[in-house]
This record gives C-alpha cells, structure tokens and sequence, in this order.
C-alpha cells in the first residue's frame, strides 16, 4: 500500500510539473484588448501600430507590442504553429526571446509588400534584420528556437517534420529568457492570430554534461 501511495504522489507532482507549462500560467507584456486561450491555443487580435524594434536603420524605439510568455533558464528548445490573417505592411507573429527591452530575439512569419517573409530581428542594444522571401502564400508555419550555450538557432517548417536553419544568433548564457508568442502590428489596424502546440522542452546543460562524462565516478 505505501508503494502504490509513493507512485501515485509522483504520479500527481508529474502531473502538476506538465501542468505549470501550459499556455494558462502565462503572462503578458504589453496584453492586447482581445485574447483567448481555448483547446491548447492562443489567438489574438493584435494591437495596432505596435511592435519591437530599437534604433537602428530608422532611428527610433518601439517596445509596445504584445507577447505573452514564461520565464525559463538554462538550455531548451520551443517551437510553435502560427496561423494569421495578415493584411498590411510588416503584419508579423512568431516567437520572442527576451533577456529585456535591449536583448531579445523575435523570429516568425512577416508580411512584406505583398509576400509572406521567414523574419528574425536580433536586438542588442540595436535591432537588425534578416528575411527569407517565400515564392507564395503558406496557410501557417512552424517556428523552432533551440537554445544552447550562448547561442539561439531559429528554424523553420511547414509540416513539423522537416525543418531549416534559418538563422544562429548570440543571446546571453546563464540568463533567464521570457520565451513566447508575439505578434505586431506597425502600420495597421491589427490582424488576428493563432498560435498552436507551443511547447517549451528543457535540454540538459552541455557544459555540466560535459563535465559530468569527464569526470565520471569509477
């Protein structure tokens, strides 16, 4: 009987630990008027005349659009499905990385002078930018970020099976990161968005794994 009460509270601590991921233990920076999380999704309509970026190329700093995430340290991977209706000018939903308003990563699906765009901008301190140009419309795509180290490597999909590199950027080691979904709006009036199967996976720490094969006991 004491056996079964053992596996039945590590059942329950399990049960709770997956349930501490979920999209309703959540929190917004810069929440929009109209959201919802239903069926393990979030949709939005995104705020408009929103997004993030700083300085650089055209000399001013925005850090108001919406992105609702958790904090997480060490090393992981995230990835994510977005669905939007995108209509105007630099319309863009995807994951973000955020150290703070100077260091994040924003990687998605942006919408440029009619085509649809694989985007990143890695900010620190300044903002930069970086765009794969689609030959048609896609009905959604899969974003991926791994964290290792101090490094972020943005993939790409469009099945969750296959998926490209599409960039390696910096980001701070032993930092806590927010990582989430966000979306904006600069020129518009807003768009909606859905964002579906985010999934947040811890990955060992490679330095300490490392150390652990080095120094294994005999």
């Amino acid at each position: 009987m004491k056996k079964i009460l053992i596996v039945c509270m590590a059942l329950f601590a399990v049960m709770r630990h997956g349930m501490a991921q979920t999209l309703e233990k959540m929190q917004w920076f810069n929440e929009p008027e109209r959201w919802e999380v239903k069926d393990k999704s979030l949709s939005m309509f995104v705020t408009p005349h929103s997004d993030y970026w700083r300085i650089s190329h055209y000399g001013f700093t925005v850090d108001d659009a919406p992105f609702y995430y958790a904090t997480y340290g060490g090393e992981f991977e995230a990835k994510v499905k977005i669905t939007g209706d995108y209509k105007v000018r630099f319309d863009q939903a995807g994951l973000m990385l955020r150290i703070d308003h100077e260091n994040y990563i924003k990687a998605g699906i942006e919408f440029v002078d009619g085509k649809f765009n694989l985007s990143v901008v890695v900010t620190h301190k300044t903002s930069d930018w970086s765009v794969i140009s689609l030959d048609k419309a896609v009905p959604y795509v899969w974003i991926k970020a791994v964290r290792r180290l101090d490094a972020v490597e943005i993939f790409y999909s469009f099945d969750d099976k296959e998926y490209t590199l599409m960039r390696n950027a910096w980001l701070q080691d032993n930092t806590p990161v927010m990582v989430g979904l966000m979306g904006a709006c600069p020129d518009g009036d807003g768009f909606n968005v859905t964002f579906e199967h985010f999934s947040v996976k811890h990955l060992p720490d490679k330095r300490r794994m490392e150390w652990l094969k080095e120094n294994a006991a005999q």
